[in-house]
């Protein structure tokens, strides 16, 4: 792998809560395609999960940057959740953050390496951002096929 990686995520549930998945499109020296699902999740805690998954499977200290469609995991990670640690992890309506598992582990992980995060509109032809969504409904529909 190199220095400098180019990462896609997306997540996605049916039914909110229902059958999730994530898939992750690493674009680096490799072409790498990694996916999962949960039984019964939601839409934010599997978008999570991709980026968490992604950036876990890379080395210590790689640069990426990491394009998501979802603006919850984005401005989470690049603006709320340093006022999330400073409150004791409440939000700044004095209630407990939501999905606090994942974003104590997301936040792990981006401590690792160093993350340019971006934001991509999705469903809108973006090649990385649609194999990422491909991943994450195939795991759905393998999931769906299995429990038929």
């Amino acid at each position: 792998m190199t220095d400098k990686v180019v990462m896609y995520t997306d997540g996605g549930s049916r039914g909110n809560p229902g059958i999730g998945a994530w898939g992750v499109f690493i674009d680096g020296d490799k072409k790498i395609e990694l996916s999962g699902f949960e039984e019964m999740t939601t839409n934010n805690r599997m978008e999570l999960t991709a980026a968490i998954e992604g950036l876990s499977y890379l080395d210590d200290d790689i640069s990426v940057s990491l394009y998501t469609d979802s603006k919850y995991v984005k401005d989470g990670i690049t603006k709320w959740i340093k006022n999330w640690k400073s409150n004791g992890w409440k939000t700044s309506a004095k209630k407990p953050v939501k999905n606090l598992d994942l974003w104590k582990k997301l936040d792990i992980e981006v401590e690792r390496c160093v993350v340019e995060w971006r934001w991509v509109k999705g469903h809108s032809g973006n090649n990385g951002n649609d194999i990422a969504d491909d991943l994450c409904n195939k795991e759905m529909d393998k999931f769906e096929n299995y429990i038929k």
